[in-house]
């Protein structure tokens, strides 16, 4: 088997055409299956592959002179005339359509260029060959050619009823006075006849062989024929594992890198709980401030009720002030009034004193 290795994979359903209506699809898978592209190395051929658990739904080679047809925006098809049918393919989206397109037109390509390579081969291989060869080519024996009759043996008429004997030669009068010659002929004759026969019963053995020769051959082309199928089930099945393969490894791939993404994941957790115990910090330390720009607002109006009774004690001290002021005041100016009359009171008993 030659050794084929995946070089594009796809997922789609997959279908094909009713042989019967030539019209309507049938399809061939469930759900979604894998499409890959195969490519042979040792025999040069690309070829689309797909399964359906173990059972080979699409064992197509790609050939120049297949097409490709985009039939709406997420279905297209091709011809495979080796094996008697067309094939359809649903994707989910748009552009895996057009990725597939594209590789069929990259395979078809190739192959043509592998086709033409193969053909200017078998050119410089066949252009020596042209030459005749010398010597006869003798063709094969044939009742006709071995079943022959006494005119083919080449044997004289040894009758002496014949026109030309009326003058007749001296070989003529040799052959009818010669009895050992006509009995040597005879004799020739007896010996072709027999070797006549023996050839006769060998060409009926050589037809029997033959017939049991061609049953041999058609149970040696149908043991082939079986042997291909399994030799093309074989394939498939390799070229599964290779899909599987190359699936494992984008697996372990998407796996490390998801692994990585997880350690970052982690390591960004680990930054968020610092980051949330910072958060828990601040809000203690907010809802402590909180609690003494309460307490301080608390103190705060108490400060201004005290102040604002502070304020309205000041203003009824004040008034008690000014009037305190206004009736001293008054009682000073009594006090004047009562302090001048008692000067000119003074003023007068001194004047009496004296003048007594």
């Amino acid at each position: 088997l030659g050794e084929e290795q995946p070089i594009y994979s796809t997922r789609a359903h997959v279908f094909q055409i009713d042989p019967n209506t030539k019209k309507n699809w049938v399809p061939t898978s469930k759900h979604a299956v894998t499409v890959s592209y195969f490519y042979d190395s040792t025999r040069n051929v690309y070829r689309i592959i797909s399964l359906d658990g173990t059972k080979a739904i699409i064992n197509s080679t790609i050939s120049p002179n297949m097409t490709f047809t985009k039939t709406s925006q997420k279905f297209g098809q091709w011809a495979d005339s080796r094996a008697n049918t067309v094939y359809g393919l649903g994707f989910s989206s748009e552009r895996h359509l057009a990725k597939f397109a594209d590789k069929f037109a990259e395979c078809k390509e190739a192959a043509r260029l592998a086709k033409e390579k193969s053909l200017e081969k078998m050119g410089l291989a066949n252009s020596p060959s042209q030459e005749s060869v010398p010597g006869d080519i003798q063709s094969p024996m044939t009742p006709e050619s071995i079943n022959g009759t006494g005119d083919e043996l080449g044997v004289p008429d040894l009758t002496p009823n014949s026109e030309s004997q009326s003058e007749p030669s001296p070989n003529t009068q040799t052959f009818t006075h010669s009895p050992a010659i006509t009995k040597h002929w005879e004799a020739e004759l007896a010996a072709l006849k027999g070797n006549n026969a023996k050839l006769t019963a060998a060409l009926l053995e050589s037809t029997g062989n033959v017939k049991q020769w061609k049953q041999q051959l058609a149970a040696y082309q149908e043991e082939a024929e079986r042997l291909h199928k399994r030799v093309t089930e074989l394939e498939c099945m390799s070229g599964q594992t290779n899909v599987i393969k190359s699936q494992k490894t984008e697996l372990n791939q998407t796996i490390e890198e998801l692994e990585t993404a997880l350690k970052a994941k982690e390591e960004e957790m680990e930054q968020l709980k610092v980051e949330v115990e910072k958060v828990n910090r601040l809000q203690e330390q907010k809802d402590s401030l909180a609690w003494k720009l309460q307490e301080t607002d608390d103190r705060s109006k108490e400060l201004q009720t005290q102040l604002a009774n502070l304020e309205q004690r000041l203003e009824a001290s004040q008034v008690e002030q000014e009037t305190f002021r206004k009736d001293l005041k008054t009682l000073l100016e009594v006090l004047d009034g009562k302090i001048f009359e008692l000067t000119e009171l003074r003023d007068n008993l001194a004047k009496l004193i004296m003048g007594s």
